[in-house]
């Protein structure tokens, strides 16, 4: 395996390349071009970890990756956020009014639906926001931009025409760290999230039963999302996410209830909650 690498989906300039560079200095980053490449740099050996986004405070879930969870068999082992900002950019030299079409990842077109809405642009889906950007400054046409981070502008030799063009200033996305094995974490060590995913028995009420214990021991559940198995309407996995560590004994009774509804449950990973979380909820209040 290679240590002390790191792989994310994007290319270089990405916001996925910059959480890397931010939580893991030390580290290489890896780019892949797809999630799954992402997941199979880590369990092929060529990476230790990867940093993959799973949502956004604008945008919501990843689809994707809530997808490729339920079958993955990587470990989540730490969770980080970044605000998130959009430059809007080009060729150097190039004029606003210039610009007809802006092109980025799906989800960045749709947190800066304002600016694209004032300029007139024609909004292009593109793989991601960095390669957006190169594929701009590989290309002479002064009627294409680019919404990236501002360190694809540096990369890729672009100007940047209008800075942080975001709709929102909250405008924030979660990551978390995948790795090969668990890491043991302490129930003593501070604030945990724990994240599993689990499929209910086919019976009456089996997910309001199986979610019962949680309530009634007073535990937080911070995230809960459904997705049909193998296609069938009639099969439904979760994935969810509460606070706390499995030996925390109101977690552990909860999570012992829930297995007794559940055809099966698989916990992904316990890890350190981000002092993010807390400062968030100190605002909210």
């Amino acid at each position: 395996m290679t240590e002390r690498t790191i792989s994310y989906q994007g290319e270089p300039g990405a916001n996925s390349h910059i959480i890397c560079a931010q939580a893991y200095p030390d580290w290489t980053p890896l780019p892949c071009a797809t999630f799954e490449d992402a997941f199979a740099a880590v369990t092929e050996g060529r990476a230790s970890r990867a940093m993959i986004p799973i949502e956004n405070s604008i945008a919501g879930r990843v689809a994707d990756i809530h997808h490729l969870i339920p079958t993955s068999s990587l470990h989540i082992v730490a969770e980080h956020f970044l605000q998130i900002h959009f430059q809007l950019m080009a060729l150097p030299g190039t004029p606003v009014a210039a610009l007809t079409s802006v092109h980025s990842h799906i989800h960045a077109l749709g947190q800066c639906r304002r600016i694209i809405r004032r300029l007139g642009l024609r909004a292009v889906v593109a793989g991601d926001t960095a390669g957006a950007a190169r594929e701009v400054a590989e290309g002479s046409d002064p009627s294409r931009g680019a919404l990236a981070p501002a360190l694809a502008a540096e990369v890729y030799g672009l100007e940047i025409l209008a800075r942080d063009v975001e709709d929102e200033a909250h405008n924030t996305t979660r990551f978390v760290v995948f790795s090969p094995d668990p890491v043991p974490a302490s129930p003593d060590s501070g604030p945990m999230v724990t994240s599993f995913i689990f499929r209910v028995r086919n019976i009456p009420a089996a997910l309001y039963k199986a979610l019962g214990g949680f309530a009634t021991n007073g535990v937080n559940m911070s995230k809960l999302e459904s997705y049909m198995v193998e296609g069938q309407f009639t099969a439904t996995q979760f994935y969810a996410e509460v606070d706390g560590h499995p030996e925390d004994p109101g977690l552990a009774r909860a999570l012992d209830e829930l297995r007794y509804f559940s055809r099966e449950l698989k916990i992904i990973g316990t890890y350190p909650a981000h002092p993010f979380r807390e400062t968030t909820r100190l605002a909210a209040e």
